[in-house]
């Protein structure tokens, strides 16, 4: 009964399970990859915004194994991410379309402007 209250508050208890196997997992890799993974990791959580735990989980999940195979394979780093890191996280990131923080103001903004546009219309 408590931990179902718990998770109403903070989110499931076995996605932050998860979350931290697969933080664990990044870094455990050779330091190269880890840096490289934790650098774009940390630009998922500003550009991702993703709102929704089990795609936020499931991403990580990915990107772990990712960086692991590349590790075991001895791919190098650019090899992974190519010429544009940025490129390659934005990218990463939209293969994991979800419901995100910022669609709640993008309909916000679409509905005041439609209600502008109304107003304006209707004077």
């Amino acid at each position: 009964m408590a931990a179902k209250w718990i998770e109403m508050l903070v989110g499931s208890l076995d996605q932050k399970k998860q979350y931290k196997q697969d933080m664990a997992r990044i870094e455990a890799l050779p330091p190269a990859h880890r840096d490289a993974a934790k650098a774009l990791h940390r630009y998922f959580n500003y550009y991702g915004g993703i709102a929704d735990g089990d795609t936020l989980v499931t991403m990580l999940r990915d990107f772990a194994d990712l960086w692991e195979r590349a590790a075991a394979d001895g791919t190098p780093v650019r090899a992974v991410v190519g010429d544009d890191p940025v490129e390659f996280a934005e990218t990463f990131v939209q293969a994991y379309s979800s419901k995100q923080w910022i669609d709640k103001e993008r309909t916000r903004l679409r509905g005041a402007i439609d209600a502008a546009a109304a107003g304006e219309e209707s004077s």
